[in-house]
């Protein structure tokens, strides 16, 4: 059984089918998915899916691209959307450079304010880090007290043992199939098992042999079995392991 810790249904990719696609999902093998949030619609989106599926858990904040719409008021909503008791975590937070949708300073700020508000809930935190390894860094390693996972890793070994050193997680999608995957396959070669977990990004990054069509959590197989055979375990044995550490990160029982 696998475990999507990271897939954006309430992404408008899945309106044509999105109620069929998520009833599908435990024949296909999927005990659970985190649904992160992008903005504060996609916070209340993905509460109200987790509501509708037993199996489906949900993360609030703001990512990076739309910090620059993001207001004082807004925080007060997200604390209120965070009683749920499938809020899971706050995410996806950070830092993107690649594109700067909305300006460095205000990422930052708006970074940190959502990293003291973790911390405030108690909850985890999901980063998103795009060519701006270095301002992530300085952030995230200010709060060793929060448990934090970078998703859809591919930075350097180097990077990661900081990362890892700090007791958080890692953890990886579709991209390790892919053929120019250097860096991430080193990191998962030789990273703690216990610290690893497999996403999709869905409705991004479908792995090989569907790279380019729109993803889902049914295409977890092709990234387990990828991480199986660079960790030396069976793809089954990967698959339950990085559930339970899923399930142990956002403390799902």
């Amino acid at each position: 059984m696998y475990f999507d810790t990271h897939a954006h249904y309430d992404d408008e990719q899945f309106a044509p089918d999105r109620e069929e696609l998520l009833q599908a999902l435990p024949a296909a093998g999927v005990e659970l998915v985190v649904n992160p949030a992008a903005d504060m619609a996609s916070s209340r989106a993905g509460r109200e899916l987790a509501a509708r599926y037993p199996f489906l858990y949900f993360a609030i904040g703001v990512h990076p691209h739309d910090t620059e719409n993001m207001k004082e008021e807004d925080f007060d909503e997200l604390r209120a959307l965070s009683r749920d008791p499938k809020c899971v975590a706050v995410g996806e937070i950070g830092l993107d450079y690649h594109y700067d949708l909305s300006p460095r300073e205000i990422q930052k700020k708006r970074f940190r304010q959502q990293m003291e508000l973790a911390r405030e809930l108690g909850k985890p935190v999901i980063i998103h880090e795009r060519e701006a390894c270095a301002d992530v860094l300085e952030v995230v390693t200010q709060y060793k007290d929060l448990r934090g996972v970078y998703h859809c890793f591919s930075g350097s070994w180097e990077t990661a043992k900081i990362i890892l050193d700090q007791g958080w997680y890692l953890s990886f999608t579709g991209v390790i199939t892919f053929k120019n995957a250097r860096k991430a396959l080193e990191v998962v070669s030789n990273m703690p098992a216990d610290r690893l977990m497999i996403e999709t990004d869905s409705p991004y990054l479908a792995p090989v042999p569907n790279r380019g069509k729109r993803n889902d959590s049914r295409n977890l197989a092709f990234i387990a079995s990828k991480a199986a055979e660079l960790k030396g375990m069976t793809p089954e044995e990967l698959a339950a392991l990085t559930l339970e550490n899923g399930k142990r990160f956002f403390n799902i029982p």
